[in-house]
């Protein structure tokens, strides 16, 4: 025998009962798992033993072998752990003699009767014992080719053992070659004397027991089903074993993390694998490729089933604040690419999974501390990932930081060194990155797990087949006995359609071989219809060996780099490629994937019952939906055949392109339309053009539904040699028959983008130039179609991923402030690391206390409607609801109260009438949130219009029927001038011009939640996610009926909030504390996405009518509004909208303004104050009228900006109070030093060059000016010093990710440094800022408008201030005495002394200082597509003036994450709704907030340090509102753009001269701006150019 590390240690350790395992690297640590001593093999006749003491069972092991090399036998390593014995412990040896048990001390042993030539492996069996040290059983392995061994009296003969056992049915199942198998039990376990025979006996035997004896193969009823004994799903997480006996199939991963685990990581955000925040990373062995495979996935929608035998890894168990922060925690911390942390864990996994993957290639090693990743690779792991609060940028450079062809130069601000710097440098204070990943090691007992589990409970079972047998004799039994089976491989298909249960068996067929395969021939390629759709990407996508290519391995990977751009990376590791194409057959789902293999010609097999039929793809999407007895077997994509033909002659070519428009580049998103063409073509002799020869044009996408051949088109085309005019009445053609089945808005654009997918393909073919005589260019030396350069250069680059690269860069100049250390240092956010880890607790991480109930909302579907009833349907048995509350349970003495504001009221629940779409009708109550949700989902509410009036579902209906909320006096703007006498003035006048400007969602990662816990004494606990736990506070007081005092709320941090967890939190708090008063027992909520949605109301939409006047030279004289704002049903926080409309509408000198605002009454949801209430829709108002006068005047727009901006004189005039000094103004300034460092008049005429040399390409640049006009709230604070020196700090405000807590707690080292103790340089990190109390600290007010920051740091300087003059005299004295002293020392002896260590304050400004203004501004540059509309934001440059920075990387990225937001108001966000106004738009499917691959592929920002304003706190500036104005500067590039498209169009026409009729909506969309471009650009283009010849 030879020495081996790795033998399988084949015996069952009976004392734990637990598995084996059989990796050197195997986690160790897993609880309650088999832990195995080394195992020796020693001659039989010999004896050694010593009287050393082995700390650790390595320390044994090394003796071993020691003895065996001296005495001349081998040591065979069965199980190498990791773990230690504790010094001054024994290691125990026994072995078994004469069946009887007999213990060592420190011996290797084994005497008997067997002859003293044999040679017998031993196994140490062993296992921790009390008291400490190893208890170790040796026996006796093999013996004269048998297996012969007694455990605790049990006998085992055999030739395998159960693991190896287990194995060969595993691999039987697999499809391996008994030869194959045995060579793997050899190469396990050099010393197993198994043969073939024995190994091809045991398939045989596992077959025909699979099969069942053939008089019982065939169902006949269910007792020959579900006869199987129960299996447990065994599985990993982090290291920890979970064996499950009784699960609901239906319960997924995320749901069993969050309730049955410590594991918090992970975090439902959107419930439908949208957003990443619920990623964990799957390990599972592959048995035919032996090797452990790792990749990323959405918890919330892969079963908990599907994980059996699996490994996952969430976040903390990548590193945490106990074992140690992972490199990737601490880099996203160190780059500040976290603000609320609610997404953050997803991206780290995300992250993860990518380098973990990449450090498998074979590619070169990388130098220490990075990883084999590219920079590319790493910044696109996030690509799917969404998040609202960053930019993306820090997290991007977080990425790229771990690839070793980043360049330090382009990563961005961070915490590891200063600008300037060093590369080495740099590189040493990185944290460090071990690419050998040894925290998560693949337990390998995991290797051993069968895996066609089975488990059967009352009402569900889960069945894993292994055979297609099986499964065909599953699908008879179920059609035969109407059992409603779902076939699962992903489940990803629920995200889509929100199939959330209902079934009475799940069958995973992953394990059915014929459906997981792989096959490649000469015929082409067949892939499995339980192959994800990753997976077939890898296939597809060959290594390519040499500049020669075929026609069909480029097609192969066309089709390859299209399934990229699918969903995102985690549904594509898990999302199948046959269940994309059965969603698109039986639902219609809108697949990019039927849509390319269509044109490819593709074939599937099909079985039905015992019936296997292949046919066409195409003929598959037009038959009648699959039933339930048939199955999708696999997809074959057929090589092509190539025409044959002499040397002389030119060889036909296949060529095939994929096309898609979306919101989204790289996926992540539906397409509006996708498409793809197969043509071959060859040149024709006579015209020496292209004839095309065959042709499938394939089209599909959202509103087309079901993918479909244009024949029609393919017969206008084929046998004709490519001519304008061939291609004109092909476009036409196309255009009449792509139309979608529904009516919509996007009626007409579809066919418009069909035209320019057709016309993009083929353009190229029409008027070559010469033809190509190199002839090792991919086969192509006879198409005339492109030029050789150009083709070489497409062949360099058809290997990598056709989709952009990201590779997103930006430069940020920021200051650092010295005069108040810390405070204006650009410190790590307090808490990143721990938001990264997942550790950072939010309220619906915490630990469900018992007893717990759930809560969900029943909502008024109806705008106005009397409500008769609330039932639920009855055939669901929901067993576990225990109650439904509504109105009439508020108690005695309570109020209906819901919304607490200064402005008005708002009810609980509907009492009579339901008045909006979305209103609160009642609250159910049950078991679990799932169960909450599937009760209110199949609510049945009986409504009733009658004798009601039609509801008010416009303001043009508010007007006509005066439907209007008053605005209190104090908040109503004053108007300035004279505007009859500056219309007067005026050259030229613009009257009545209208716009309207629509809502926005909030999207928070964290939806509304509250847990409220009844206490004693009538007295109740919740805790909510709020921006104002003082509101909610109050309500609940009011609704229960009970004082104030008796109530506490507590809010720790809100995982985002953007005005959304303001009033509208507190009705979820008041819900939760009614039901838990009434019920006595605590309850929770966690709204699930579409519910949040539909009852969010959002941002207030509104239109504008509006006259102005203006001199010729572009001076604005007067403007006069009239504005119509949709309130919704209350008021709300709709008061302030006039004031802060006006407020940065008064950015520009209008010479005179006045205005009509109205606040509408509708019957909507309530509309809420989203980030920048008013504000970014008075400064768009602003935008829009210098748009159109500039455009009116035919003038450069910029120019008009220029001449109307403020003076300080105008400025004062316009803000009267919030001015400030001269010096303060910093306007001019800030737009004069924007032009220069953003190039801007060099890069505008370089855009105008652009423009005219490029057809279908457009670009446009825009200078954007902001004003944002703040007010400090009053605010308290509390700092009590404990004992050991270290402080405590409680603030009223709340922790929404903008960095409260850390400039608080700089502020707060600041104000205390004042004491001058020695040793007071790391006093930082002794503060600890706590939750918010309403009961600890009153009067919180509401954390809202950016300036909560400043006012709870001058509280915090306040207390401070007090106890450091209460710290003096004491300092002074014991200075006297000891000549230094120290900070802890100090308060030592104050504690001792009964100093008072705790000081409150109540921060309230000044009327002098209590409002100010911001300035800022923006450059932005884009590109537009006029074949698709898109718009591609190639840079934005903005400087902002911030004051003194309180902490510039906290402002910085306030920033940044503000303009994203305010990008998506004006280009992406479209929150729809019905005729009714129930929203339309409720989920990540249908609303598209920025990713990273929409955000501006350069952004620079500069902080711009004004003179300091003594009046302000430290001289600081708020920095989160005004950048959301900024992105308007997107929006005006746009329409520039699309100016130059339209006057392109025009020429095409010889229609030359202004275009001033246009404007740009917001959002400005695909569709909206290529609707504005021409939606028959390219039958007009084509139209001229036939003209032209």
């Amino acid at each position: 025998m030879e020495e081996c590390d790795n033998v399988v240690s084949d015996e069952m350790d009976m004392d734990s009962n637990e598995g084996n395992d059989n990796n050197l690297q195997a986690d160790t640590s897993i609880e309650n798992s088999s832990l195995q001593a080394p195992g020796v093999i020693v001659d039989c006749a010999k004896e050694f033993t010593t009287d050393q003491v082995f700390p650790t069972r390595d320390d044994l092991l090394d003796w071993a072998r020691s003895v065996g090399r001296e005495n001349g036998f081998v040591v065979v390593i069965m199980r190498s752990d990791n773990g230690s014995v504790k010094r001054k412990e024994l290691v125990t040896l026994g072995c078994e003699k004469g069946g009887k048990y007999k213990p060592y001390k420190s011996t290797l042993t084994r005497k008997n009767t067997r002859s003293k030539k044999c040679q017998c492996p031993f196994r140490l069996r062993g296992r921790p014992v009390k008291g400490g040290g190893w208890k170790v059983r040796v026996t006796c392995g093999f013996h004269n080719h048998e297996r012969a061994e007694t455990l605790e009296g049990h006998t085992y003969v055999g030739r395998l053992t159960p693991n190896e056992k287990s194995l060969v049915e595993d691999m039987t199942n697999s499809m391996v070659k008994p030869k194959d198998i045995l060579q793997t039990l050899k190469e396990r376990d050099p010393s197993n004397f198994t043969t073939i025979k024995q190994v091809y006996n045991t398939c045989q035997a596992y077959r025909a027991s699979r099969k069942g004896p053939k008089s019982d193969r065939t169902m006949k009823g269910k007792e020959n089903d579900d006869t199987r004994t129960s299996t447990s799903l065994v599985f990993v997480i982090n290291g920890e074993r979970f064996e499950l006996f009784n699960v609901d199939p239906s319960t997924t991963l995320l749901e069993f993390l969050r309730t049955q685990t410590q594991f918090k990581s992970v975090k439902l955000g959107c419930g439908e694998g949208g957003c990443g925040a619920c990623l964990v990373l799957i390990s599972k062995y592959d048995h035919v490729l032996h090797k452990v495979e790792e990749f990323t996935s959405n918890s919330c929608l892969t079963l908990l089933c599907s994980i059996h035998g699996c490994s996952i890894t969430t976040s903390e168990g990548i590193g945490n604040s106990k074992e140690g922060f992972h490199p990737i925690h601490e880099r996203i911390a160190g780059f500040h690419a976290t603000q609320c942390g609610f997404c953050t864990p997803g991206m780290c996994v995300s992250l993860f999974g990518t380098l973990v993957n990449a450090d498998k290639t074979n590619r070169s090693k990388p130098a220490p501390g990075f990883s084999k990743v590219t920079a590319s690779e790493a910044e696109m792991s996030v690509a799917g990932n969404l998040c609202r609060c960053t930019v993306y940028r820090p997290i991007a450079d977080a990425c790229k930081s771990f690839a070793a062809d980043v360049d330090m130069e382009d990563l961005g601000l961070n915490s590891f060194w200063k600008k300037g710097e060093s590369k080495e440098i740099k590189l040493s204070r990185l944290p460090q990155y071990d690419s050998d990943h040894k925290n998560i090691r693949f337990p390998m007992f995991l290797k051993e797990i069968r895996h066609d589990l089975f488990m059967a409970s009352e009402k569900h079972s889960w069945q894993r087949p292994t055979s297609l047998e099986e499964l065909q004799r599953l699908l008879a039994f179920n059609q035969a006995n109407g059992t409603r089976a779902k076939l699962v491989v992903g489940n990803t298909g629920t995200g889509y359609y929100k199939d959330t249960g209902g079934y009475d068996k799940y069958i995973d067929i992953r394990g059915v071989p014929e459906l997981s395969m792989i096959r490649k021939d000469q015929n082409g390629i067949e892939i499995g219809a339980a192959v994800t759709i990753s997976k077939a990407i890898g296939v597809l996508k060959q290594d390519r060996k040499s500049d020669l290519i075929s026609d069909f391995v480029m097609i192969l990977e066309k089709i390859a780099d299209h399934m990229s751009k699918v969903a995102t990376g985690f549904i594509r590791n898990t999302g199948s490629v046959g269940g994309n194409l059965v969603m698109a057959q039986k639902s219609h789902f809108p697949s990019d994937i039927a849509t390319i293999l269509l044109a490819a010609g593709s074939m599937v097999q099909i079985m039905s019952g015992a019936q296997f039929e292949l046919l066409a793809l195409e003929e598959f999407l037009e038959r009648p939906p699959l039933g339930l007895e048939s199955v999708l077997l696999s997809i074959t994509i057929q090589s092509l055949e190539f025409n044959k033909s002499e040397s002389s002659e030119p060889r036909s070519r296949f060529l095939l392109e994929t096309y898609r428009a979306s919101p989204r580049p790289l996926g992540s998103a539906l397409s509006y339309l996708n498409a793809a063409f197969l043509v071959g073509v060859s040149p024709c002799k006579v015209t020496g053009g292209t004839m095309i020869n065959t042709c499938r044009l394939s089209f599909g996408g959202c509103e087309n539904k079901r993918a479909t051949r244009a024949k029609n088109v393919e017969e206008v085309l084929v046998g004709k040699v490519l001519s304008i005019s061939i291609l004109y009445d092909a476009v036409n053609l196309l255009t009449s028959t792509i139309v979608p089945k529904d009516e919509t808005s996007r009626t007409t654009y579809l066919p418009s983008l069909a035209a320019g997918f057709l016309f993009q393909f083929f353009n190229s073919l029409i008027d070559s130039p010469a033809r190509i005589t190199n002839d090792h260019l991919n086969g192509y030396s006879n198409l005339p179609f492109v030029k050789a350069s150009k083709l070489k250069e497409n062949q360099k680059q058809f290997h990598h991923d056709t989709f952009p690269t990201l590779l997103s860069s930006g430069k940020q100049v920021v200051e650092a402030g010295s005069e108040y250390h810390p405070v204006g240092e650009p410190i790590v956010k307090s808490g990143a690391a721990l938001q990264a880890s997942g550790e950072a607790v939010f309220v619906d991480d915490m630990p469900s206390p018992t007893n717990c109930l759930y809560g969900a909302y029943i909502y008024s579907e109806k705008p106005l409607a009397r409500i008769r009833s609330i039932k639920l349907r009855p055939e669901l048995h929901l067993d576990g609801v225990r109650d439904i509350l509504s109105s009439k349970d508020i108690p005695s003495g309570g109020e209906n109260i819901g919304v607490k504001s200064k402005f008005c009221n708002e009810p609980l629940f509907a009492e009579e009438i339901a008045r909006c779409v979305g209103e609160r009708l009642a609250f159910v109550v049950a078991d679990t949130q799932k169960l909450a949700d599937m009760a209110a989902n199949s609510a049945i509410v009986d409504y009733s219009i009658e004798d009601l009036e039609p509801p008010i579902l416009s303001v043009e209906d508010a007007v006509e029927r005066s439907s209007f909320s008053e605005v209190p006096p104090f908040l109503c703007p004053n108007q300035v001038g004279d505007v009859s006498k500056g219309m007067s003035e005026a050259d030229h006048k613009i009257l009545s011009a209208e716009m309207k400007l629509g809502s926005q969602y909030y999207f928070y990662m964290e939806t509304q939640t509250a847990l409220a816990v009844p206490d004693e004494d009538n007295c109740i606990t919740v805790y909510s996610s709020s921006q104002s736990p003082e509101f909610a506070h109050s309500a609940i007081a009011r609704c229960l009926g009970i004082p104030e005092s008796n109530v506490r709320v507590i809010t720790r941090r809100v995982g985002g909030g953007f005005g959304g967890k303001g009033s509208k939190s507190t009705a979820v708090a008041v819900s939760c504390a009614l039901a838990a008063q009434k019920l006595q027992r605590p309850v929770r909520i966690y709204l699930n996405r579409k519910t949040d949605m539909i009852m969010a109301g959002g941002r207030h939409p509104m239109k504008i009518t509006y006259s102005v006047g203006f001199k010729n030279d572009g001076k604005i004289t007067a403007l006069e509004l009239q504005i119509l704002v949709n309130a919704g049903i209350y008021p709300s926080v709709s008061a302030m909208m006039p004031h802060n409309i006006v407020g940065a509408l008064k950015k520009y000198d209008w010479g005179a303004i006045s205005f009509d605002i109205k606040l509408c009454k509708t019957n909507h949801p309530t509309r809420g104050a989203m980030r920048d209430p008013g504000d970014v829709q008075g400064s768009f108002i602003a935008e829009a009228v210098i748009e159109n006068v500039a455009a009116t005047l035919s003038m450069d727009v910029d120019s008009v900006r220029n001449i109307n901006l403020h003076s300080f004189t105008s400025l004062k005039a316009f803000y009267e109070h919030s001015c400030g000094e001269p010096l303060e103004y910093t306007m001019p300034l800030i737009w004069n030093k924007l032009a220069v460092s953003a190039n801007y008049d060099l890069r505008a005429k370089m855009v105008k060059e652009f423009n005219s040399t490029n057809t279908w390409k457009k670009r446009g640049i825009s200078r954007v000016p902001a004003t944002y006009e703040l007010s400090l709230r009053p605010a308290p604070g509390k700092v009590s010093i404990l004992s050991d020196g270290s402080v405590v700090v409680e603030v009223g405000g709340i922790e929404l990710g903008q960095g409260l807590w850390t400039m608080v707690k700089q502020m707060a080292a600041f104000s205390l440094s004042a004491i001058q103790c020695d040793g007071m340089g790391g006093l930082f990190n002794k503060i600890r800022v706590v939750q918010s109390d309403t009961l600890s600290l009153i009067q919180g007010g509401l954390t809202a408008g950016s300036t909560t920051s400043e006012s709870s740091c001058e509280a915090v300087r306040l207390s401070c201030n007090v106890l450091v003059e209460r710290l003096k005299p004491l300092k002074e004295k014991l200075q006297e005495e000891m000549g230094s002293i120290k900070w802890e020392t100090l308060i030592l002896q104050a504690s001792s002394q009964d100093v008072n260590l705790s000081a409150s304050s109540f921060f309230v400004p000044s009327n002098t200082s209590n409002k100010y203004l911001n300035y800022g501004a923006a450059v932005s540059e884009v590109e537009i597509d006029l074949l698709t509309g898109e718009t591609r934001i190639l840079r934005t440059d903005i400087i902002y003036d911030c004051g003194m920075s309180l902490n510039p990387a906290v402002d910085l990225g306030q920033i940044e994450g503000s303009f994203i937001q305010g990008l998506g108001f004006f280009m992406l966000e479209e929150y729809e709704t019905n005729p009714d106004g129930l929203v339309l738009a409720d989920g990540t499917w249908n609303y598209k907030i920025p990713t990273i691959d929409t955000i501006p592929q350069q952004f620079n920002v500069e902080m711009f340090n004004s003179v300091h304003p003594q009046q302000r706190i430290l001289s600081s500036k708020a920095s989160g509102e005004l950048p959301l104005l900024l992105a308007a500067s997107v929006h005006c590039a746009t329409r520039a753009a699309v100016k130059e498209a339209r006057k392109q169009l025009l020429s095409w026409s010889n229609l030359d001269g202004p275009d001033t009729t246009f404007q740009l909506q917001v959002p400005a969309t695909m569709p909206v701006v290529k609707e504005l471009i021409g939606l028959d650009i390219v039958e007009r283009y084509l139209k001229c150019q036939m003209d032209k010849k």
